[in-house]
């Protein structure tokens, strides 16, 4: 089994950002409710992830939401296992809408040390590896989080960050790289400055022919991630929002060249349950046009 190439020269060569749709137990009550969906609408697990899977498709069977605009979309776990008008939801994305489907497959953030949070554990990976190529997955994504300028934390999250996606590699796939630096940071830009130098350390390394993605905070030195954008073994250098608002976010991005969005709460702000089809396709379709053009530049 080998990558796409449709799908690799999408992601390399169209304009467009990805749709982070990704939201997991802990943010999805979050999530909902800014949708407009409170917590008494749903008594489980279960019935939460039915509203979010249900928000999640109103999304991406919008006629708003199409690779017109989009080169990807990252899935949860569940919204890769389920379906969308009848299809599974990788295939209705790339084989319906034109746009790649990624994966997420971190299981969350362990404690803080050293200024920074690594990924919990993944014992289960390799079969979830296993199970996302068969379902026509492309790539995945990952998250950790670093707080503080502290080498030893920016190093431990690089380090694990590289050594799974490396596994990840191996399995065909094209992992999305996320170390991502919070934005109330008491020194932001120190952070970044260390893991910049981490990053291209750790792509020197990678070897030719491997690709990763990169998802990075978007910086206080604009066009900072030059380096990595330029680099061989990487396919893209998307940007989080991390909590500004989509107009900052925006704002940020389009002074970023050759960087484009991977936004999740900027991209469904505005959106609501609450909403007749054609607000919320009319509000969608602002929403993916103002990030589609921050994207451009």
């Amino acid at each position: 089994m080998s990558i796409n190439t449709d799908q690799i020269n999408k992601i390399r060569t169209e304009n467009g950002f990805i749709a982070a749709l990704d939201q997991s137990g802990g943010s999805t009550p979050k999530a909902l409710a800014a949708y407009g969906v409170n917590a008494d609408a749903y008594s489980n697990d279960a019935e939460m992830f039915d509203l979010v899977h249900e928000m999640r498709t109103r999304i991406m069977t919008s006629p708003a939401f199409t690779g017109d605009r989009l080169i990807g979309a990252i899935l949860f776990e569940m919204t890769m296992d389920r379906e969308v008008e009848g299809k599974g939801t990788a295939d209705y994305l790339w084989d319906v809408k034109n746009v790649v489907p990624f994966l997420k497959v971190d299981k969350g953030l362990a404690d803080e040390k050293d200024g920074a949070q690594v990924m919990k554990p993944m014992p289960d990976l390799a079969d979830l590896l296993v199970r996302a190529k068969a379902k026509n997955v492309f790539g995945t994504k990952m998250r950790s989080v670093i707080k503080t300028s502290n080498p030893t934390g920016v190093d431990a999250v690089v380090d694990q960050q590289f050594e799974i996606g490396n596994q990840i590699v191996a399995a065909d796939l094209v992992p999305i790289i996320e170390p991502e630096v919070d934005i109330k940071s008491p020194d932001k830009s120190g952070a970044e400055e260390l893991l910049l130098k981490a990053l291209m350390k750790h792509l020197d390394q990678l070897g030719e022919g491997k690709l990763v993605m990169l998802k990075l905070t978007l910086p206080e030195v604009d066009n900072f991630y030059k380096p990595c954008i330029d680099h061989p073994n990487v396919l893209k250098v998307v940007a989080l929002s991390g909590g500004y608002s989509r107009e900052e976010a925006n704002q940020r991005l389009a002074r970023q060249n050759g960087m484009v969005a991977s936004f999740s709460r900027a991209l469904s702000e505005g959106l609501s349950a609450q909403q007749s089809d054609e607000e919320f396709n009319k509000t969608l379709d602002a929403a993916i046009e103002s990030i589609y053009q921050a994207s451009r530049t």
